[in-house]
C-alpha cells in the first residue's frame, strides 16, 4: 500500500505540474459548441458548463491546490517545530504561554476559525496559506512540545546545558535529527488536511476565485448541474481523494515504521 500510495501521489504530481506538456488545451477557453459535453476522445475527461475542457482545468487547478496544500503544511510543521522545541527548551514561562495560546487556538473550531479569517481578506493563493498554516500549526507544537520534553531529558542534552551551548545549537544540532520521523509525519497529514481545508474553502465560494482555479473551486462550480454532468465535480473529488488517500497511507505507514524503531 506504501508504494500504491508513493506512485499515486507521484503520478498526480507529474500530471498537475507536467500533463499540459502533453495536453495542451487552454483551460480557460470558452466553447459554446460543448458545452457540458462527457468525456470523449476529443475531451478526455468532459467539459463544463461554459464549454472548457475539465481535464486542462484539473492540471492547473492541481497545481494550485497542491502548492497550497504543501507550502500550508511546510509553514505549519515548521512553526509547530521552532515552537514546540522551544516551549521545552526554554520552558518556565516560555512553556505556560506555549500552553495558553495553543489551548486558545484550540477553543475556536478550525473551520469557524478559517471562515473568520477568510471572511476578512480577499482570498489569493499566498492568502490561503498563511491562514491554513496559522490555522494548522498547533496539533504539530503540541505533538513537538510533547516529545521535545522527552529528549531534554537525556543526559546528553543535561550536559551541553551544563557547557552552556547556545540554545538554538543545541535546537538544531541534537533535537532536529531526532525529530525527523514527527516531523515527516506531521507534515505528510499536513499536506492533506491543507489541501481538504482549501477544497472546502473554495466549494463555499470562499476560497480561490476565478481567474485563478482549484480543485476545490472546480468542484464547487459542479454542483449546480451535477444531475446531468457528474463528471464536473466527480474528477476533481477524485483529484483530491486520491492525493489525501495516498498521503494518509504515507503517514500511517511512516508512523508504525517509528513505534516499531522505539519497540526494539
Amino acid at each position: 500500500m506504501f508504494r500504491l500510495s508513493l506512485l499515486l501521489l507521484g503520478s498526480v504530481l507529474l500530471f498537475s505540474f507536467f500533463g499540459s506538456t502533453f495536453y495542451d488545451i487552454d483551460p480557460s477557453a470558452l466553447d459554446k459548441n460543448a458545452i457540458l459535453l462527457p468525456p470523449s476522445c476529443t475531451h478526455w475527461l468532459g467539459t463544463d458548463r461554459l464549454g472548457r475542457d475539465m481535464m486542462a482545468r484539473l492540471m492547473q487547478g492541481g497545481q494550485i491546490s497542491l502548492i497550497i496544500g504543501f507550502m500550508s503544511a511546510l509553514l505549519a510543521t515548521l512553526v509547530g517545530l521552532l515552537y514546540g522545541v522551544s516551549a521545552a527548551l526554554l520552558r518556565g514561562g516560555f512553556d505556560k504561554l506555549f500552553v495558553i495560546i495553543v489551548d486558545l487556538f484550540l477553543t475556536f473550531p478550525t473551520l469557524f476559525l478559517l471562515l473568520t479569517l477568510v471572511s476578512y481578506v480577499n482570498a489569493s493563493m499566498w492568502v490561503l496559506i498563511l491562514i491554513i498554516s496559522i490555522t494548522g500549526w498547533m496539533g504539530t507544537a503540541r505533538l513537538i512540545r510533547s516529545e521535545s520534553f522527552a529528549i531534554s531529558s537525556k543526559p546528553f542534552i543535561r550536559i551541553l546545558h551544563i557547557a552552556h551551548v547556545h540554545p538554538l545549537k543545541i535546537m538544531m544540532k541534537y533535537y532536529a535529527p531526532l525529530l525527523a520521523p514527527i516531523v515527516l509525519i506531521s507534515f505528510t497529514f499536513g499536506v492533506g488536511g491543507a489541501i481538504l481545508a482549501e477544497s472546502g474553502l473554495s466549494f463555499l465560494g470562499l476560497g480561490i476565485t476565478a481567474p485563478q482555479m482549484s480543485w476545490g473551486s472546480i468542484l464547487s462550480s459542479g454542483k449546480e448541474v451535477i444531475d446531468i454532468a457528474w463528471w464536473v465535480s466527480f474528477f476533481p473529488g477524485l483529484m483530491i481523494f486520491i492525493v489525501t488517500f495516498s498521503l494518509m497511507n504515507i503517514s500511517n505507514t511512516l508512523q508504525a515504521n517509528m513505534n516499531q524503531k522505539e519497540v526494539h
